[in-house]
Parts: structure tokens; sequence; C-alpha cells
């Protein structure tokens, strides 16, 4: 839709969107990903026969170029994304804060993409962005290698937008100039020339390695005392509330697959 409010896929005849299941199929290899994919678990469809009655049958892909087969839609697309890209193409991705510290399934993607791609930058972001509350999310830059014995990533920066930092959609969106340093710090042209600030830290492979389950959550900074008292007990609240109902959600997704 906002594609189309902007004038983009509008030409029928010559049509550039399509709909469909991104995850269903591979596509032809790219020199770039950029994507915010969707957030979320979705593990089962209702359909309705020509009856009337309805059954609800499990969602599964066949795709034999994914590393692992779970039902988490996040991981899922990290692997797509892989999939899409040709060697030595570069991939940005959105991604929330589960794709860095889940276990099983999650753990063996992260190591996988460690080993095969170079997995150089993490942009932490700060809540409040989204529109919708309490989603903590971050970008994910990593360029395709070939394969080869020795792991593809050597060393990853990430940079910390998050501590100390207080958004909203409506009243304090976050704005270009809120990613200047980012942007400066992050080198595109020549990322030798990288240099650590108290946001922007290097983490090698093999610390990231000896971290359990290979865990890409990291955090250094202890949240300020202007920060703290900017919390109101409301907003802590609505917070302590959100990710409450997120974890509901996750039960109840467990929940399902343990009873199949």
């Amino acid at each position: 839709m906002n594609l189309f409010l902007h004038s983009i896929g509008t030409d029928y005849k010559h049509p550039v969107i399509s709909v469909g299941d991104s995850l269903e199929k591979g596509t032809e290899p790219v020199d770039m990903v950029l994507t915010n994919p969707p957030f979320g678990k979705k593990s089962s469809f209702i359909i309705i026969g020509a009856d009337g009655k309805s059954r609800t049958d499990r969602i599964s892909y066949n795709r034999q170029d994914f590393w692992v087969t779970t039902s988490n839609k996040q991981m899922n697309f990290v692997q797509h994304v892989y999939s899409m890209l040709k060697e030595d193409g570069r991939a940005a991705v959105v991604v929330p804060d589960n794709v860095l510290f889940e276990g099983g399934a999650g753990e063996r993607i992260r190591r996988t993409l460690l080993q095969r791609c170079d997995v150089h930058t993490l942009l932490r972001l700060p809540t409040g962005i989204w529109y919708s509350t309490g989603v903590k999310a971050n970008v994910l830059f990593f360029d395709k290698k070939p394969a080869t014995k020795t792991p593809a990533t050597k060393e990853i920066w990430v940079y910390d937008l998050r501590s100390n930092r207080s958004f909203s959609v409506r009243q304090n969106p976050i704005r270009t100039e809120d990613l200047t340093d980012f942007i400066q710090a992050y080198h595109v042209d020549d990322r030798t020339l990288r240099k650590e600030t108290n946001l922007f830290r290097r983490f090698g492979y093999s610390e990231i390695l000896e971290r359990d389950k290979a865990n890409l959550d990291i955090q250094w900074q202890l949240k300020s005392a202007h920060a703290v008292k900017n919390e109101t007990p409301q907003v802590l609240m609505k917070e302590i509330l959100n990710d409450l109902e997120e974890a509901m959600r996750e039960f109840a997704e467990a929940g399902k697959e343990i009873r199949r």
C-alpha cells in the first residue's frame, strides 16, 4: 500500500509488485537486500472449503536451501535473505531482539550466518520508533562470502542507539540527524577506518562464540540517572505490560507446537 501511495507499481502493464508469501520459494540472486520483514509467528492458517467447513493446516515450506527448519518467521527471513544474495552480496535486515539470543534453531542459524557471511555490523535500535509499542529491534548488516573452511566473520561492530535514548512516534519521532553519528562511524567506503567510541564497540569472532549460544544481544551502557528519572512509573508499567504481552504470545505459540 505504501508503494502504491508513492506511485510505485501502479503501471499494471509492467508490474514490479507481486502478492504472495516471500518464504514460500527462492528468487533470482541479487546484489543487495534491504528489508524490514514482518515480525511475529504464524504456524498455521484456516482453510474454508466449498462445503463451508473449516480446517486448520500447518504452514510448511519446502525450502531445501534453509539451514534449519523452524516456525520462527524472523529466523526464516534471515535464511531467506541469505539465499537471495549473490556471492559478495550485501544485506541489511531489521530483526527483533529474539533473533540475537534464542537458542535451538536460533543458535544454529547465528553460527551458520557467522560462518558463511561477514556479519560486520549490528545497530541496536531504540524503542518508541514503531507504531507497535515496546518493539525492540536491530539492524543486522552482513555480506555473503564464498565458502571456505575459515569463518567469514572476523569481527562485529555494535552501535548502541538504544541506551539512554527515548523516542515516540508522535511526540519525539526519530530523525535523520539521530543516525548521523552512526552513519559517520560506519565508514561505508572503508570499514578499516572505524574507531571504538562509547556507542560503537568492536567484538571479535572468538568473543562472540564464547558467549552463551553465540548470543549477539550485547549491551554495555548503564542507564544514566537522567534517563531513569525520566522513566515515570506509568512509562515503566507500560513497558512491563508490553513485555508480558509479548511473552504470553510466545508461550501460546510454544503451547500450540507442543500440542501438535
